[in-house]
Order: structure tokens, then C-alpha cells, then sequence
């Protein structure tokens, strides 16, 4: 049975821990010192290290924590899995969509998915967690109501990177990077200020916050209703955006400009 927990990092990054009571696997250790007190406090061993791109709030801790933890519990060399086409300090596997990464500590197996456009090799990771369920790792290109800004890619990179999630079983729990939730339901509901799923999830999100709880993961089928990034071909969306004085000529022209007024809203 294999159990996933956030490990706080930075002022709002998630690391993340998947682990089985014994051994962990963590996705995106931008610093050391958070993961090491988490493996302490639950008395863990680390198993792997997996990345979704080169960003250093995502891959800056793996120097440190391979010093401490040179090879694994059965005593071969750390794994450091990454994309392919990024530069990822101590890989020693690099992999892409169609790749399948087995992990032996804890034992799971992820499928890779390229998602690029906030970098241009960005992964993602999907597997069925025994106990945990459907899940996928999705770094910064999805975030829970929003997605991450174009460092890299095109508009027409990333909306294709988020139309592959969306396609995901709804049950499908998101494990992105950041706890953005706040923010980007303020600009959701700029956008769709009719959207009731939007509303509910609003109010849910205020409790959580107001509990010092995270927000996510969330899911896949929640994203689909209240996300503005995986809606931007809805008419009301649209709207919003030609509105705004966006171009909506095409999905690629819609989706920049819905972006855009993103990067710039306060």
C-alpha cells in the first residue's frame, strides 16, 4: 500500500513523497532540508528522486540529498529520474513520453508524458498507486485551477500539454507543485463569474486555507469544471477573453490570450 504526502517547501512548493511505511520516492526535492526532516519524522528510507524539469525550486535539492543518500536501500546508486530534454543534475535516467519508470523502493511503476510549455522538456508522471489510486505528477504545467507560465513553450505547446491531462480518468488525483489555489480561483472567477462548480470550489478552497490545509491534490474531473486553462474553448470563456480584448481567432490565440491576461491580473 503506498501512501502520498506533501512536504512543504520554499514559501508554496509541494514536494512530493511517495512511500510505503518504509521506503520513499520524492518528486521535484527543490531543497534538502524539508525532505530529511520528513524521512526522520516517519522514519523512512530514500528510495528515488524523480523530476519534472529543470526549474531549481524542483531538482536544487538533489546534490545535497544524494550526498546523504548515495545509493539506495538495496545499496545501487540513487535513481534520479528527469526528462530527456532538460538538464537534470545526477540523472541517471533520462525519459520521455512513452517511457515507463519502474521503481523498486517503494515498488510503483509511472508513465512518463511530455507536457511542455512552461520549460521545454517538461514531464509528467501517471500511475495507479496501490492504495493511493490514480495519480499523476505534473510539476508546474497543471496547477489546481490554473496552469504555469510559458518560460519556454508556446501557447499552442501548453494547451496541447493540457489538453493530454485533461484527458485522464477524472478520478485522476493531481499532484502539481505549488500552492497557487488561492490566486488562481481569484482569476477563475474572473473569468467565469457564473460558473457554480467554480463557486463551491471557491468556498472549499477558503476552508482549507483557513485550516492551514493544502489544496490539493485535486482531480482531474474538478479541474475540467472549474479550471479556466482546461475550459478555454467554452463559450463563456471565450467571451471573457474576447472581452478583455483577446484574440480569439483559434484555440492556440485564445488560450495565449487567456494566459496573458493571467500573467497580468492582480
Amino acid at each position: 500500500m503506498l501512501k502520498v504526502e506533501p512536504i512543504p517547501a520554499f514559501q508554496d512548493n509541494y514536494i512530493w513523497a511517495i512511500h510505503d511505511g518504509r521506503n520513499a520516492a520524492v518528486v521535484d526535492p527543490g531543497e534538502a532540508a524539508p525532505v530529511e526532516r520528513f524521512l526522520a519524522d516517519k522514519g523512512l528510507a530514500l528510495g528515488a528522486i524523480v523530476i519534472t524539469h529543470h526549474h531549481g525550486d524542483h531538482q536544487g535539492g538533489v546534490a545535497d540529498l544524494l550526498a546523504a543518500h548515495p545509493t539506495g536501500p538495496d545499496g545501487t546508486p540513487m535513481p534520479v529520474i528527469g526528462p530527456a530534454g532538460e538538464r537534470i543534475g545526477a540523472r541517471t535516467r533520462a525519459v520521455r513520453e512513452g517511457d515507463t519508470v519502474t521503481l523498486q523502493a517503494p515498488a510503483l511503476q509511472l508513465r512518463v508524458l511530455d507536457v511542455p510549455g512552461h520549460t521545454a522538456g517538461h514531464v509528467a508522471y501517471v500511475g495507479e498507486l496501490q492504495g493511493a489510486g490514480p495519480a499523476v505528477f505534473c510539476g508546474d504545467t497543471l496547477f489546481a485551477t490554473g496552469c504555469g507560465r510559458l518560460f519556454e513553450g508556446t501557447p499552442a505547446q501548453m494547451l496541447a500539454s493540457l489538453d493530454k491531462l485533461a484527458a485522464l480518468p477524472g478520478e485522476t488525483r493531481v499532484y502539481c507543485a505549488h500552492e497557487y489555489t488561492r490566486s488562481n480561483v481569484r482569476f477563475a472567477r474572473a473569468v467565469e463569474p457564473g460558473n457554480a462548480a467554480l463557486a463551491a470550489w471557491d468556498a472549499r478552497v477558503e476552508t482549507l486555507r483557513g485550516q492551514g490545509q493544502p489544496t490539493v491534490p485535486s482531480t482531474i474531473a474538478l479541474e475540467r469544471e472549474v479550471n479556466p486553462f482546461l475550459r478555454s474553448r467554452e463559450p463563456a470563456v471565450r467571451a471573457a477573453v474576447r472581452a478583455q480584448g483577446g484574440n480569439v481567432a483559434g484555440d492556440a490565440e485564445a488560450f495565449g490570450a487567456l494566459r496573458g491576461w493571467k500573467d497580468n491580473f492582480r
